[in-house]
């Protein structure tokens, strides 16, 4: 029997955005997902994330009878993480892609612009409350993403299951809109946790491991200190940006089974 993964996707990215992934980590692992985290009534996004914390929970407690390991992307890597420190017993370890834990005077500084409103204008936050929600067509939506430079840098199968699976058709005149709420996006990017540093003060219950991408704007932003303290020194690096996982899809999912490899004999 295969291990299992269980992924959880970055902001705005639902699951099946990294198929291309997910394949490549197929004849060695089996991967499941949420495929919208936060989507769920139940599990409102508030301060923190708890309640997102609690659907991934949710989720592997029906789901699984033995740990897993949970890998995340941004969004993903931060609930993975959280998660693990609240059921460590049902975690084998976690593997976090451009997630870089917040921890000391940055955690101060997050919870200060949070409360004044500057963090908006420092992350995707202000972006996203604007951000164009429908399409005519597959075509016109694969030549907007496709002509952004952000997007221009992807792979070009990432960037077809995001319109695909991301920008789903909604009518049959083949029109299409986001799958993402944006109002529900914009409120992850104002929660973001300022006590996950804290949490981590003695250290992680489970072997922790961290890829992240050489150009991410979020890692020089948050540093890395407190990131090495989790991980124990497990870090890898990809060539790219904060969507590193988009622009290199194949050498991802290889990272991410060489790091889980590595966790797997410190475990």
């Amino acid at each position: 029997m295969k291990n299992i993964i269980h992924f959880s996707h970055a902001n705005g990215f639902p699951a099946s955005t990294y198929r291309t992934i997910f394949a490549e980590l197929s004849d060695d692992y089996d991967v499941r997902y949420i495929e919208r985290i936060a989507h769920d009534p139940r599990f409102p996004v508030t301060q923190d994330w708890p309640h997102l914390v609690e659907q991934l929970i949710d989720d592997i407690g029906r789901t699984y009878e033995q740990p897993v390991w949970l890998v995340g992307h941004s969004l993903g890597g931060y609930l993975s993480l959280m998660a693990a420190l609240k059921k460590p017993q049902w975690v084998r370890g976690v593997v976090m892609l451009d997630s870089p834990v917040v921890a000391g005077w940055r955690s101060s500084i997050l919870r200060v612009s949070q409360f004044t409103g500057l963090d908006e204008r420092l992350s995707p936050a202000a972006a996203t409350r604007t951000r164009r929600t429908h399409w005519a067509s597959r075509d016109e939506a694969w030549r907007h993403f496709h002509s952004k430079p952000a997007f221009a840098r992807w792979d070009e199968r990432m960037l077809s299951d995001y319109i695909e699976f991301g920008i789903p058709q909604v009518s049959h005149d083949g029109s299409r809109s986001l799958a993402f709420d944006r109002r529900i996006e914009y409120q992850i990017y104002r929660t973001l946790p300022h006590t996950l540093g804290a949490r981590l003060a003695r250290g992680a219950p489970v072997p922790v491991g961290f890829i992240g991408g050489t150009r991410s704007k979020e890692v020089r932003q948050v540093g890395l200190s407190a990131t090495r303290r989790a991980t124990g020194g497990h870090i890898e690096w990809i060539e790219g940006s904060h969507l590193f996982p988009m622009e290199k899809p194949i050498e991802t999912a290889r990272a991410v089974q060489r790091m889980l490899r590595e966790l797997s004999e410190r475990g």
